[in-house]
This record gives C-alpha cells, structure tokens and sequence, in this order.
C-alpha cells in the first residue's frame, strides 16, 4: 500500500485550490524541497529549481495553490446527505466493487454531472493509498467531494471560455511548478498513474490560465527583495568584544551610507524619486513619508534607510495581491452561486 506522503500531490493539485499566494513567496523561491512539512515553512531564497523528485516545495505548492481562491464559497445551492445514486454511504469503507458509488453530483450552466468516490479517491493520490488492511477503501470526506465539485465547476468555466493545455502548455506548466515534466517519474514518485498526473496538472494548468483572465497575469507583480544587511568587521585575532560591543557594531555599520543602500532605494521608490535632483519629488509620497528621518542623497544612504523603503515597497506589494485575491474570490463565488452541489456522505 502506498504510503500517506505520496498522496501529497494528487491532494494539493487536485483538491486544494483554495489559497491565494501569501504575501512573500515571490521570485527566488526555491521549487524543490522536501514533502508536506516543507509545504508551509521553507525559506530558501535563490536556489536552482530543484527536482520534483525531491518533493513538492513551497515555490511549487504557493503557485499551485494560487489557482483557486475560495473564501465564503458556500454561496450556491448547497445540500448534503441523502441517498446516493450507486448505494447507500451509511458507511465509512467501500469495497473495490463499490469505487463507482456516486458520492455527490453538481449542476453548472444547466449540465448535470455524477462525482464518483472512485474520481475523488483518483484526484487525492492513488486509489491504493486509501487501502486498509482489509482491502477495503475509505469513503470521500465531505470536505475532497465538496472540492472536487469546486473544482469541476471551475474547469467547466474554463472549459466554456476556451481554454486549452497542449501537451506542450502541460510540459511547461509541470516544469515551472514542479521542476520536472518526467511524468512517469512524478507518477512513480507520489504512487499515482502517469494518466492521472496528467489529467490533475491539466486541470491546474487550465484554471490557473482562467485565473490569469480574470485578475491579470502579471498585475500582481513580485515581491521585493530585502536589502542585504552590512557585515560588520570581525575581531582581529586574540581580540574580545562584548556583546555590547557586537551590537554597537552593528548599530554603526546599519547606519552607515552607503551607495548600493541609495541605488536600491531609487529602484524601490521609481517616479517619486527625483534623481536629477536628488530628493524626492514630493514629502508626502508614501517613500518620502517613510523615510523622512533618514538622509538619502546620491552619495548614498544607510541599511536601515533600505529597510524602511523595503518595507514600504513590501506593504505596496502585500495589497495588490490582496485586491486580486479578492477580485478571483469574487468571481469564483459568482460561478458557483449559479451552482448546485449536492453531497452524499457526512465523513468528516
């Protein structure tokens, strides 16, 4: 049976589309890390895409995740429990003559359409992995059917826009996201077939192409990259310093001008910045406010000058993306709120 961590891919890509791209995970990202702990705290800045075989990272998870954006979905015709269509789910495990019970079913745009537990199992992870020892497999909670539907609905969206993936678009698209397009690898590594890898990353790819309609491609930007911080001197040989002195050090180095510390401030500023003359254009421009204890000229001006503009450009940056998580949410909303779904089992 294949273990609970190779259904991490299936799970992200084809359930969980329900985040926006938090604020900061932006260019240098690395793409390759290790499994699920890695999903939501690595850090690592500037490293080569790694490989998927590696693991899903938090480069590739954030983009995937950014697909969806659902908050107060339930806005739609919405029912759950009653009598499933393939048998009764007054259980908590199917057998395997049983994987085509219909779980669920959703309407969209007047089509009608079943949701096996054989579907939802397929778009979780291998149909395997929801074995037990008995070789019997565990009903859909209402949470993965209520996704799948979500899901649906918002493919058959793009669907009705014309939105295709060529077989080239979902090299690329695996490639980005995951550092890898060896589909029969990624099948191997997570425990899926290589059919379902394929029809999962094509739905990511097609929604995250609709998504891309909707709000803008690039509208959102990059996240801006904090300034690196000065080293400060080490102690000649035999030398002691207190740690008094280390932070005084410090102090006196964060304070000290420096050109590369101006330059990136220009480049985080742009037109409110004057560099003919060097000033800013106007006192009241959300930089000049920000640094207005700080002395920034031509010759240069001090870490802590840098950090204040960092944290301008990252508050600037911070807001676009929540104006266009709301703007998807919107609009995911209204799709399913001329929806219906309809839930067969209460498992949690």
């Amino acid at each position: 049976m294949s273990s609970p961590k190779h259904r991490v891919l299936g799970y992200h890509l084809g359930l969980l589309f329900l985040c926006f791209l938090p604020a900061g995970q932006g260019k240098g990202q690395k793409k390759g890390d290790n499994m699920a702990e890695e999903v939501t705290n690595s850090q690592n800045q500037g490293e080569e895409k790694g490989s998927l075989l590696k693991g899903l990272g938090v480069g590739a998870w954030a983009a995937i995740a950014v697909v969806a954006l659902v908050v107060g979905l339930l806005v739609g015709h919405f029912a759950v429990g009653g009598s499933a269509a393939g048998g009764s789910l007054n259980k908590s495990t199917l057998t395997e003559s049983e994987l085509d019970t219909v779980v669920g079913a959703y309407t969209y745009n007047g089509n009608s359409a079943n949701i096996t537990a054989r579907a939802v199992l397929e778009q979780s992870g291998s149909i395997d992995a929801s074995k037990d020892d008995d070789g019997n497999y565990s009903v859909p909670s209402a949470d993965t059917v209520l996704s799948y539907a979500r899901n649906a609905i918002i493919e058959a969206e793009a669907d009705g826009r014309g939105i295709e993936i060529t077989d080239d678009d979902l090299s690329a698209y695996a490639e980005e996201m995951l550092g890898a397009s060896d589909f029969e690898s990624i099948a191997t590594t997570y425990g899926m077939d290589e059919a379902t890898v394929k029809e999962v990353l094509r739905g990511s790819a097609k929604m995250n192409k609709l998504r891309d309609e909707i709000v803008g491609k690039d509208d959102g930007g990059e996240a801006p990259e904090a300034p690196t911080a000065p080293e400060v001197e080490a102690p000649a040989e035999g030398e002691e310093k207190s740690d008094e002195e280390k932070q005084a050090a410090q102090e006196a180095a964060n304070d000290a001008p420096k050109k590369e510390y101006y330059d990136y401030i220009v480049g985080l500023a742009g037109d409110e910045w004057d560099a003919e003359k060097g000033a800013w254009k106007s006192d009241d421009g959300e930089y000049a406010t920000a640094l207005a204890d700080y002395k920034v000229t031509k010759d240069g001006a001090s870490y802590n000058a840098a950090q204040a503009a960092y944290y301008v450009a990252y508050q600037k940056y911070s807001t676009k993306q929540t104006e266009i998580s709301e703007k998807w949410t919107d609009y995911v909303n209204g799709l399913l709120g001329n929806s219906a779904i309809q839930i067969y089992t209460l498992k949690s």
